[in-house]
């Protein structure tokens, strides 16, 4: 466990980096918190995960439904491929995730120490980070995440080194070559608000408990002074002009224009052969993406039928609407609920109804994008 003490001005800063999953870490919060009695302790949580991580990660409240409507399906798939990996190196060392700060949050409580909860909220770094990557570091860390998270033996030599570091950091670091804006999104955002967090604590004499492989990077953003408003750190960045949005609407736009010069040049005939190639192409892609996650016979069909459609409106998915049929064909029971902190494998989030329907929305709009964009330079082709 690293300790660094910083001066600055008034305050007195012990920044603590701990390994999520170490015994040894939660012994020695509690040791440092007793001896400092600080007046405030900074821990590396968001309000709503540390009463996840009080609650025991309890999913039965979740409603799939209001998942599916916002639109955060691979948001909250991604936070339980992350949150499960976690959990399986902790299980290895018989360790909670999390057990350090909440420990740091109950000696702060003994101690009459005030509580800052440092971090962003999770969803809203997930947020980010999509919003900033582009659509081939999204399908890449996807693809990284179910290839070889579950598949990695652990073994003593990873376990060894998940001491050292918190096992999230270890994810993003071996990402950062995969993605970039992950890593930018996940460590140095972060680093930059828990910094900002850790500074406006009350008191003078502070402790903030983070992981390991955080500590660097808020040392030398508090030693320089190098701190940005928490609040630039606390939305989403939207993009003025993105490629995915002119997309949107060039698609329906140019599908519109190929289909008139059709009508104009070759007739009802070729009119009718350029619908039909695009409804085969495109709701067989999205149907196959729909057939890989393992979705119902009902909304495998579903997802043919309307992918041709959902292409042309910007406003609406094909897995969104995959997903709505898959959560009524099969609806989730609580176990689906109970099991989505106990996925142990790539294999049990095909299994799990609630997961098997975040995997609909995900592959069915994946298929339904790569059939946009074989199905419209084939029927450029078709003209003539």
């Amino acid at each position: 466990m690293v300790v660094e003490i910083i001066e600055l001005g008034k305050k007195r800063i012990s920044l603590v980096g701990t390994a999520h999953v170490s015994k040894k870490s939660i012994t020695e919060v509690k040791k440092i918190i007793t001896k400092e009695k600080p007046d405030s302790v900074a821990i590396e949580l968001c309000p709503g995960r540390y009463e996840q991580l009080i609650s025991g990660d309890s999913w039965q409240d979740m409603k799939i439904n209001e998942v599916l409507k916002s639109g955060k399906s691979h948001i909250l798939l991604l936070h339980l491929v992350l949150m499960n990996f976690q959990r399986r190196i902790g299980n290895e060392l018989g360790v909670k995730p999390g057990e350090e700060m909440l420990e740091a949050a109950k000696s702060a409580e003994k101690e009459g120490s005030t509580i800052v909860f440092a971090d962003r909220p999770v969803e809203l770094t997930m947020q980010r980070m999509l919003s900033m990557m582009g659509l081939k570091e999204k399908a890449k860390i996807m693809m990284h995440f179910f290839s070889g998270m579950f598949e990695a033996q652990i073994d003593e030599e990873l376990i060894e080194k998940m001491k050292e570091k918190d096992v999230l950091t270890e994810a993003i670091e071996t990402l950062s070559g995969i993605a970039p804006s992950a890593k930018r999104v996940l460590i140095d955002e972060r680093d930059s608000y828990m910094a900002a967090r850790i500074l406006e604590a009350d008191g003078e004499n502070i402790v903030a408990v983070v992981g390991a492989g955080h500590v660097e990077g808020i040392k030398k953003l508090l030693e320089n002074g190098v701190l940005v408003k928490v609040s630039t750190r606390a939305k989403v960045q939207k993009k003025k002009i993105s490629g995915l949005r002119i997309a949107m609407y060039a698609i329906p736009a140019l599908f519109l224009g190929i289909i008139g010069y059709g009508l104009y040049s070759g007739g009802a005939e070729l009119t009718l052969t350029l619908l039909l190639w695009w409804f085969l192409i495109n709701g067989t892609l999205s149907a196959l993406g729909t057939a890989l996650a393992l979705g119902h016979p009902i909304t495998i069909v579903s997802a043919f039928l309307v992918a041709p459609f959902t292409s042309l409106n910007p406003m609406i998915a094909a897995g969104w609407v995959t997903g709505y049929i898959e959560a009524v064909v099969r609806v989730p029971r609580v176990r689906d609920l109970e099991g989505l902190g106990k996925l142990d494998n790539w294999r049990a989030f095909w299994k799990n109804r609630v997961t098997r329907i975040l995997l609909v929305v995900v592959l069915a709009n994946v298929g339904s994008s790569i059939g946009t964009f074989v199905a419209l330079p084939y029927l450029l082709t078709l003209l003539g």
